[in-house]
């Protein structure tokens, strides 16, 4: 069972505290493990068995309690006492209609320390988030990052690893397995299908899943692209498959919030504000795109570009697509703690036009702020008119 030290170091930081820890991230990412492990981390810190009431709505011996009185009496008649602590893991809760109601009347307990999951992005957006405004924090939990899918690799060289982390994917379940190339498929099949299926179209009421699918694989297709959803409509009307941009943007938004894609918005730099209109996205692992396009082989940078994106995203960054004039700074990340960075991908800086074309994005931002630009080549780090000129691959290691 992989350990995921730093997630359980996060959840560490927030135990016991009055606030409800929402785990959020696309089906399959590890948050049901990542629970797993943190129940026994709590045990071995002296916590007894019964003091943790661990359920998952997506195990069919818990199906009764999907109606929310039934849970809330479940979890309640376990608490013995209102002095001992509990622990309370309720695993992909949004299974559980009107959830927030048994959440917020747990809450109200004072010796209830309530863990909840959820694999979309739009459960958390409705009366759970008003009626617990302040009182909770959202852990988004990610695919493996490179650094640590290379602990269950640790035999092959940077770039093997790096091949392989692209290829195969990052979801946890097939970290050290001999899959074949099916059984890849196959896996990641089944999980995009139930996202599709139990994400987007029950809850967009679509119609026309097929058309859906030909813009899950537009997107999957055109990582890293700048694109308008007029823009995408055009493309996909031209190819056979008329569809509006209000549709679209509904479908989009489905996607996005099924935690399959990330958006990003372009920031000018120089105005200090957010652009609506044109965007890119990102997904949320690249085994569903090579799933999506039969591992084409092809737009190396751009995936290079999609893993750096979700790296930052890790790392606690909010990320979106520098404008600077006329020309686009790949990321501009701002930290936790207020910090801006900027960061150019490019998948080889040596040749002199690519190298001067990325260095020149950056030295034209006249501020004081990180820049750094990333690339794969196997040189020695380097530092050009005051930006950081690093190996991707240590980067993401460093992670």
């Amino acid at each position: 069972m992989l350990i995921r030290e730093k997630y359980l170091e996060t959840l560490a930081s927030y135990s016991e505290k009055p606030i409800i820890k929402v785990l959020t991230g696309i089906r399959r990412c590890g948050k049901s493990t990542l629970l797993q492990n943190f129940a026994k981390k709590l045990i071995a810190a002296g916590v007894k068995e019964e003091q943790i009431i661990s359920l998952n709505f997506e195990d069919l011996a818990f199906e009764r309690l999907k109606e929310y009185h039934a849970l809330y009496e479940y979890v309640t008649s376990k608490i013995k006492d209102d002095e001992t602590r509990y622990y309370i893991f309720l695993d992909e809760i949004q299974e559980v209609a009107s959830f927030e109601r048994v959440v917020d009347s747990l809450h109200l307990r004072k010796n209830c320390d309530i863990y909840i999951t959820g694999s979309n992005a739009f459960f958390m957006s409705g009366e759970l988030a008003t009626l617990l405004s302040g009182r909770y924090i959202e852990i988004p939990i990610f695919p493996l990052s490179f650094a640590e899918f290379r602990d269950s690799y640790k035999d092959l060289s940077k770039y093997d690893l790096y091949s392989r982390y692209i290829t195969q994917g990052a979801l946890p379940y097939l970290i050290n397995r001999e899959n074949s190339y099916k059984e890849i498929r196959e896996y990641y099949g089944g999980i995009y299908n139930t996202v599709l299926l139990k994400n987007v179209v029950s809850r967009k009421r679509i119609a026309a899943p097929d058309v859906l699918e030909k813009v899950v694989k537009f997107l999957a297709g055109n990582i890293g692209s700048l694109n308008s959803t007029k823009k995408i409509a055009d493309t996909l009307t031209s190819h056979g498959r008329k569809i509006s941009v209000n549709t679209l943007e509904s479908y989009i938004g489905g996607l996005v919030d099924s935690l399959l894609f990330y958006r990003a918005s372009r920031f000018d730099i120089k105005g200090k504000e957010h652009l609506k209109t044109i965007e890119k996205y990102y997904i949320a692992d690249l085994g569903f795109r090579n799933y999506l396009l039969n591992n084409e082989k092809s737009d190396f940078g751009f995936v290079l570009e999609n893993v750096i994106y979700l790296e930052l995203l890790r790392r606690g960054y909010k990320v979106s697509v520098g404008k600077a004039g006329t020309q686009e700074i790949d990321f501009v990340a701002i930290s936790a703690l207020g910090q801006t960075e900027y960061y150019q991908v490019a998948l080889t800086i040596r040749d002199n036009a690519t190298f001067e074309r990325e260095v020149s994005v950056l030295t034209n931002v006249k501020d004081n702020f990180p820049k750094i630009l990333l690339h794969i080549d196997p040189d020695p780090d380097s530092v050009h008119e005051g930006i950081n000129i690093l190996n991707a691959l240590d980067w993401l290691l460093k992670g």
